[in-house]
Order: C-alpha cells, then sequence, then structure tokens
C-alpha cells in the first residue's frame, strides 16, 4: 500500500476499504479479538452507493468488468430477481433491450459496449468450481421487456442454463403464499457482501448483520419455488406462449 494511501486514511481524507484495514491489521500483527472489532467497525463504515449516472460517465461496461472481478473472486453467488433476469442469463437481444436508456434521466450509455461485456462475463457459468443460485418470481420471467420472440429466447436460454451442474435456478409462482415480501433485487457474494439495485444506483452493503438478513430472506423465498427439473419446464411453458404470441 502506498505511503500516499495510508497518509489519506491517517487523515481522514479517505475511507479505508474492509481489505485495505485487513492488509494493516495483519502488517501491523493487530491481536485478534481488537481486529475483529476494528473490522466489524470497517464494515459498518463501508457501505456504499455508486449511482448509474456515475457508471455511466466512465462507460457502463467498466460496471460489468466490476461484476466480472466480484464473481471471479465469489464461490457462491445468490441472486434475487423479483423483477428481471440478472445479466449472467441474457440473450443478446434481451440485453440490448435492458442496458438501453428508456426514460428521461436515464443516463446515456455505450450500449453495444455493455452488452458485450455482459456477454462475456457470462463464461464464468462454465467454472464448475463456483456455484449460481437464481431465483426469480414468475413475474420476472414473464414482464415483457423484449418483442415476443426474443423473450422466447430468453425463456428457452434459461431452461438451457439451469441444466448446468453448478446453476440451480428457482421460480416463485404467482398464486403461492409466500410470508415475505420481495422488496428489490438483490445479490449475494459468499458471505462477504451484498448488492442491492435500485432504480437510479446501486448499494453495497458489507456489514455482517446485513449479509445474514439477506441470506435468510433468500432461503425464505427459495422455499417457495420451482426448482430443477419444474424451472425448465415452466420456462420452457411460458417460451411456447410468448412465441404463440409471435404467431
Amino acid at each position: 500500500m502506498s505511503q500516499t494511501k495510508i497518509s489519506r486514511i491517517e487523515t481522514g481524507r479517505a475511507l479505508p476499504t474492509v481489505i485495505d484495514v485487513e492488509r494493516i491489521l495483519k502488517a501491523l500483527a493487530v491481536p485478534g479479538e481488537v481486529a475483529d472489532e476494528l473490522l466489524a467497525l470497517a464494515r459498518r463504515a463501508n457501505v456504499d452507493y455508486a449511482s448509474w449516472r456515475a457508471y455511466a460517465r466512465v462507460g457502463l461496461y467498466h460496471k460489468q468488468a466490476e461484476l466480472k472481478a466480484l464473481e471471479s473472486s465469489s464461490q457462491v453467488m445468490r441472486h434475487f430477481l423479483p423483477a428481471v433476469p440478472t445479466g449472467l442469463l441474457h440473450v443478446r437481444e434481451y440485453a440490448t433491450e435492458t442496458l438501453s436508456p428508456t426514460v428521461a434521466g436515464d443516463p446515456n450509455r455505450d450500449v453495444a459496449r455493455a452488452v458485450q461485456a455482459r456477454m462475456d462475463r457470462q463464461a464464468i457459468l462454465d467454472d464448475t468450481s463456483r456455484s449460481f443460485w437464481f431465483l426469480m418470481t414468475e413475474q420476472a420471467v414473464k414482464w415483457q421487456r423484449a418483442n415476443a420472440g426474443a423473450m422466447a429466447a430468453q425463456c428457452v436460454h434459461m431452461a438451457e442454463v439451469n441444466r448446468k451442474p453448478n446453476v440451480e435456478i428457482g421460480i416463485v409462482p404467482q398464486g403461492v403464499l409466500v410470508p415475505g415480501t420481495p422488496m428489490n433485487i438483490f445479490v449475494v457474494y459468499d458471505d462477504r457482501l451484498v448488492t442491492i439495485e435500485l432504480f437510479s444506483g446501486e448499494v453495497v452493503l458489507r456489514d455482517p448483520r446485513d449479509i445474514s438478513q439477506h441470506l435468510n430472506l433468500f432461503d425464505l423465498f427459495w422455499e417457495h419455488a420451482l426448482t430443477g427439473d419444474d424451472t425448465s419446464a415452466f420456462l420452457e411453458e411460458v417460451a411456447d406462449g410468448f412465441m404463440r404470441q409471435r404467431n
């Protein structure tokens, strides 16, 4: 770590990340109990918010690179998706629609470059040393974000991805009583951090209590989901419906 960075942390001009604090504690051989207390404080301090406008200014494809780095450093990823499938599951046409500006106030972005970065990220799904859990609502699957042909292709693709040995896709069908409310999209990376997606940007939580709460929420919703072959059959049935709509 550079002396400049240490100086900025010492003078309060820069907030150290949890990793920064871990490195300093290790270098100083800080005793375990004190180190744990300081790491807990660092996690609470590191609740980050980044707006999509900020990402757009440097290029939205940089966000895809950031996600790729997160995924490459994680073993188990749990995606809760009550509104829309995640980019790791997108076909190109669907990705193009979801990354294109739609309302006044949406930042401009290089859509083609961001889409390609999203497609490139999907190679990690073939890494069987990592586990991916994608939990969607029926509405997320059926919300028509693209034309009927693209929606059908999207559903067929998800059914195929669901057959990968390290991927589990769950779908909570409408009409099932669920003792919880799907407030927002979130992703849990191992037990290290949670990202929460908003209309305007993204929040990152690192407090262990927040992570534990979101893991518990994921388990609660998963208990009410279709899984395995039932998920694939459901997705193929929805794809057939979109194909009939197309005709």
